[in-house]
């Protein structure tokens, strides 16, 4: 293979082009030959006793990517650009992991693994290239890894994916399946966000970012929505549509996808699915619906299949057990299980998390970061009575924040209290410039705060007794929820 490469390089040389480094899927010729070239060869190096190197580590999914590939048996290193309660998890559990980037990190690696926002020029990634070492994506690996299941469960869509994977887990245990599991966040069940089963089931979350879940070999794909998100990858909505249509086309079994949403409905359009939803024309549907969405009966085919008692809140969740609940029933697990399973399950981490009180106020923190999210969650909250919500939100992404502008005005105003931190930035630059500033501008009575110290110090001075709290944001604003009930401040 690298003789095939070095074979090119020199060719491309005596024609004056330069192998230069470049973004992550856009690199020069051979960057892109040699990456052809390794990704039909990652078999060969996800197996025991290899020395895989993950930059990038601690992040969402790459964290337990990390955990399970030592799980097989393989040696493990990685990076981070931070230390984290991530990069803290996996030092304990045996894996080392360097903080900051540098090309001494991978020395004795045999592959590496990288995370979307390692690009060709990070450090690690050069030296790799430089070396002959090769670089496979993220998605590439799990990939990879789902092939030696019969069954591979992937769960998608633009909202609900940690909640329903999460929700999946618990039924796939009850049934005794022994699964093996991926999810972007901390369940309590697991006491982790993976786990390496010895079944024959592998579930996880499926995301659409960079077209990652189309590196995937789902037997089972699940498209819970489909919404407009993303769009620092995506052009627009037909193009994310694009994209899961490709996503469920690839299932080898079967396709379970939400029929009440209409953007899904035009993405799928030509596949065959089995459609779950609150509409009658739903195969799989819920009947007999409480007013607080936690207890119903779900009907397949028109037949009593189980019943529902929910530990978690929202229209959104009933729609997130709805898809379990199909999934489950075209599985053939049976609909006792699913019932069992599906009630022991009280969240995940970071998803309506209940932190703590404060001065009579119940404290909550949630994942949500997208203007459909807050939406739920707040009508979730609402439905638990008359408190005053305030609510502490961190926008995630420069671009996201731009581009859903007006929709994150409009959520955030069905708040009683808003205090608006700045924008997390996560892998993006502000080239932008916008602000959280530029928010609060817009939503009369918020509190616009440019440090999370700040915004502990602003609950502390605004919570009142029987306020819901909530700290809300795919970044780091659970730190100053946690510090308003510590005492302390904020780290950041």
């Amino acid at each position: 293979m690298l003789k095939v490469a070095e074979k090119f390089r020199s060719v491309l040389r005596r024609k004056g082009i330069r192998d230069s480094p470049g973004p992550a899927g856009a690199g020069s010729p051979v960057g892109e030959l040699t990456y052809m070239l390794n990704s039909k060869k990652i078999t060969e190096y996800l197996t025991p006793g290899h020395h895989v190197h993950l930059v990038g580590i601690g992040g969402v999914s790459m964290r337990p990517l990390g955990l399970v590939l030592k799980g097989m048996g393989m040696e493990v290193t990685g990076s981070d650009m931070n230390a984290s309660v991530s990069t803290d998890e996996l030092i304990e559990q045996g894996i080392p992991v360097a903080i900051g980037h540098r090309a001494e990190n991978i020395e004795g690696a045999d592959c590496i693994i990288r995370t979307a926002a390692a690009h060709n020029d990070n450090p690690e990634i050069a030296a790799a290239r430089a070396a002959g070492i090769p670089v496979f994506e993220r998605a590439q690996a799990w990939g990879e890894i789902m092939k030696s299941y019969k069954n591979a469960i992937c769960i998608s869509g633009t909202h609900g994916k940690t909640t329903t994977t999460s929700m999946m887990t618990h039924i796939l245990m009850e049934a005794g399946k022994d699964p093996t599991v991926m999810i972007g966040g901390y369940l309590p069940l697991l006491h982790a966000g993976h786990r390496v089963g010895h079944g024959d089931t592998i579930v996880l979350e499926s995301c659409e970012y960079c077209d990652s879940f189309l590196n995937f070999f789902p037997t089972l794909a699940v498209v819970l929505n489909v919404e407009a998100d993303h769009l620092d990858y995506f052009k627009d909505l037909t193009d994310i549509q694009k994209s899961f249509h490709k996503f469920a086309g690839m299932a080898s079994d079967a396709v379970v996808a939400n029929g009440d949403d209409p953007h899904t409905v035009q993405a799928l359009e030509g596949i065959p699915y089995v459609s779950f939803g609150l509409g009658e024309s739903n195969r799989v549907r819920a009947e007999n619906i409480s007013d607080d969405w936690r207890h119903f009966d779900v009907l397949c085919d028109g037949k009593f299949y189980c019943h529902m008692d929910l530990g978690v809140l929202g229209r959104h969740n009933t729609m997130n057990a709805l898809a379990v609940a199909a999934t489950s029933w075209v599985m053939g697990i049976p609909g006792q299980k699913v019932t069992d399973g599906v009630k022991a399950f009280h969240g995940a981490g970071r998803r309506m998390e209940y932190k703590g009180e404060y001065r009579g106020a119940k404290v909550y923190d949630d994942y949500a970061h997208h203007p459909d999210e807050l939406r739920a969650t707040l009508e979730a909250v609402r439905g638990m009575g008359d408190h005053r919500i305030v609510l502490a939100f961190q926008p995630h992404t420069y671009t996201r924040t731009k581009l859903l502008m007006d929709d994150f005005i409009r959520e955030l105003q069905k708040a009683d209290v808003v205090v608006l931190a700045e924008i997390y930035a996560a892998r993006e630059s502000n080239t932008i410039g916008i602000s959280s500033a530029d928010l609060a501008a817009q939503i009369p009575g918020s509190i616009y705060c440019e440090t999370l110290q700040d915004v502990t110090d602003c609950l502390r001075s605004i919570v009142r007794e029987g306020d819901i709290v909530l700290t809300m944001g795919a970044g780091d604003i659970f730190r100053a929820g946690e510090a308003l009930l510590s005492g302390e401040d904020s780290k950041k």
